[in-house]
Order: structure tokens, then C-alpha cells, then sequence
């Protein structure tokens, strides 16, 4: 059989392994794995959410309202935007995957960091376009500015805060690239850890309202990481109407569960479980920068919800993140990624309690 010729070069995107392979491969108790791979939100969802899809759990065998009414309520309301602003995905990943089908094919190109989110390559190969990448990880305005002047492409993606490396750049930053590129070229900026970003440094926090004027820029959220909603798969995006109209054409009906917008529809009034989600984190990552300095070995400054360690010679991170996965420790190992290098997300005290007497185990 004859598939695509685009498909050829794609390498499938590989997620964070589940608790259930650990639990099967060496008969460790469920509760005795500690998951720190996939950047979920280590105290779930809010109560209210876990409430609300409760009670309305018999509602399954229902289609949810497509104009996701209620939810684009609650986001115009916190974005200060219209609800035709908005379009609604299953997780922001399908909405990067509508952006792609709408603007990109082979005679396109779209520029990225040298190691950031595998969707936006993955899509762009599937429509056949060239992928061009920074030579840093970090996203650093002025690669970006000499590589979009070089190759003109139709889609430059910035990950503020980048996954999965965990840095970040300034709105100042973001700006002085989109200055730069002229209309027929779409910049997504993708801030699913923003939440995040801008508890640490308000300079670094990016509002959708802030592009929302220009025809050639879309901000991407999600409810999956602070909201805690990563199993219920809702994301969106923000843009000028007369994109969102575009990209509405890609859209298939019913796209997110009826239980995933009642889900995502309590998560945004409740803002005291996002408040409690950041506070914790802000906390425990200060554990991970001193375990890191006291093993003397370097970590990113991280902007999001998880932290990167990077190793030298003397350390492989495939071989620390299998011994690592042996023990019941569940984190990302970045050699895929052309990095040295292990991703774990912060979470619990006593999840990281573990993850600490664990790995120094492992590192010895």
C-alpha cells in the first residue's frame, strides 16, 4: 500500500510513559509510582471540576454544545476578548494541527527552536513543508529575526515557555521579533505553561489581548498543565476573527467530550486552585535548583512546571532515566531531542522527596 510520501520522514511522537507500563513491566504498586514525565499537574484537578463532571457524568452519551458557548464566555471574560476570537481544540496541539492544515504544503517552510514541542514538525511534515530550526535551543529573538529574513517562512512557532527545555522569553522579546515579520507569515506563540511564566516574572507574561489586532499572530492555552486537565484534553486559541474564521473550516463538530467542557468550563472560575497549583510549584522547584547546584551538575532556568537537568559526559541520561523508570520514577529522558539531558516535572513534597533519595541512588 502506497501512503503519503510527506509521512516518510516523521518520526512518531513518543508520550511520557504511563503509570500502568511500570505497574505491568516490574510489579511495582500503583501507588508506589512516582509519574514526573508528562508535566501534569501533581494535585490533579480542582475539586470543583472533580465535582462538576461527577454530577454530570451521566451526560456521556450526550454531544456537547458546539459553540462551546459557556466556555467562550469564560475565557472572553478572562482575556478580555470576543468569542469570535476563540476557537476551541482538543488540547492546543489540535489547534497547531488546523493552523498547519490551513496555511502549510511543500512549497512552504516554518521556523522553530533548534529543540522544542515535536507537534509543530510533525504537522509541518505532514503538509509536506521544510522545516527550518535556530542553531540554540533557547529562543533567541535575533536567530529567529536572521532565519525568517534568510527563508521566509509561513509559520514561525515560539514556545514561551519552551517544551521541553523549560526557558522562556520576554513579551519585550516575543515583540521585537514579531516587528520584524511581515503579515504573510503566521507567528504562533504558544503559551501553555504562561501560567507559570508570569507568576515568576511579569515580564514575561503574554496576554492573547495584546496581539489580538494583528491578522498574522495567534496565541495558543491550554487547561492541561495548571488547570490539571491534561486527560481531558481541551486547549484554544486566540486570535484576530478573521483568522479564527479560517481555521473554523478545519475544525471537525464536536471536537472536545461533552465532560471535557464541563470540565474546562469549571476549571476557569476556579482561580484559587490555579493560585494553590502555582504556589506549590514555586515552592518545591526551589528543592530541584539546590539538589541540582549541591550534585554539581547545571539545570535550566525554568519558567514552567518542570525543570530540565543538563549532564556532561560522565552522566547518560538514557541509562539515569531507565534506572530511574526501574525504581517506579517516571521522567523524560531528552536524548531524542539531540540533549544530554532529563525533564522532570515538579511535583508533590513527597513526590520529589522520592524522586531526590531515588536518583542520588541511581547517579552514585
Amino acid at each position: 500500500m502506497e501512503f503519503n510520501q510527506s509521512l516518510r520522514g516523521i518520526k512518531i511522537y513518543e508520550a511520557g510513559k504511563p503509570i500502568e507500563l511500570v505497574v505491568r513491566e516490574f510489579g511495582i504498586e500503583p501507588e508506589a509510582v512516582v509519574k514526573l514525565a508528562s508535566n501534569e499537574n501533581p494535585l490533579g484537578c480542582s475539586p470543583k471540576v472533580a465535582e462538576a463532571i461527577s454530577k454530570n457524568a451521566h451526560k456521556a452519551y450526550l454531544y456537547p454544545d458546539d459553540s462551546y458557548y459557556e466556555l467562550k464566555a469564560e475565557l472572553s471574560r478572562r482575556f478580555n476578548v470576543k468569542d469570535n476570537n476563540i476557537i476551541i481544540g482538543a488540547g492546543s496541539d489540535q489547534v497547531l494541527e488546523f493552523i498547519a492544515r490551513a496555511l502549510l504544503n511543500q512549497n512552504e517552510s516554518v521556523l522553530m527552536s533548534r529543540v522544542t514541542f515535536a507537534m509543530y514538525e510533525i504537522y509541518a511534515r505532514q503538509m509536506g513543508a521544510k522545516i527550518i530550526r535556530t542553531s540554540s535551543y533557547q529562543h533567541i529573538p535575533d536567530e529567529f529575526i536572521e532565519n525568517y529574513k534568510r527563508y521566509r517562512p509561513k509559520i514561525i512557532y515560539l514556545c514561551t515557555p519552551n517544551n521541553p527545555t523549560g526557558d522562556g522569553i520576554t513579551k519585550d522579546e516575543v515583540f521585537k521579533i514579531i516587528d520584524e515579520v511581515d503579515r504573510d507569515t503566521l507567528i504562533v506563540i504558544d503559551g501553555a505553561y504562561m501560567e507559570y511564566a508570569m507568576a515568576k516574572d511579569i515580564a514575561y507574561k503574554i496576554e492573547p489581548n495584546d496581539i489580538i489586532d494583528r491578522e498574522n499572530i495567534i496565541y495558543l492555552g491550554t487547561f492541561s498543565k495548571a488547570y490539571g486537565l491534561g486527560g481531558m484534553r481541551v486547549g484554544y486559541g486566540i486570535a484576530n476573527s478573521s483568522l479564527i474564521r479560517e481555521l473554523y473550516k478545519m475544525r471537525p463538530p464536536f471536537n472536545i467530550t461533552t465532560l471535557s467542557l464541563i470540565g474546562a468550563i469549571e476549571a476557569c472560575r476556579d482561580a484559587e486552585f490555579v493560585k494553590k497549583t502555582i504556589a506549590l510549584h514555586q515552592k518545591e522547584i526551589k528543592r530541584y535548583e539546590k539538589f541540582a547546584k549541591e550534585s554539581g551538575f547545571n539545570y535550566i532556568d525554568s519558567y514552567t512546571n518542570f525543570i530540565t537537568y543538563l549532564f556532561n559526559n560522565n552522566i547518560n541520561s538514557t541509562r539515569i532515566s531507565d534506572a530511574l523508570f526501574r525504581q517506579g520514577i517516571i521522567i523524560r529522558d531528552l536524548a531524542s531531542y539531540g540533549m544530554n539531558a532529563i525533564r522532570i516535572t515538579v511535583g508533590t513534597e513527597e513526590q520529589n522527596s522520592r524522586f531526590f533519595k531515588i536518583f542520588k541512588k541511581v547517579i552514585m
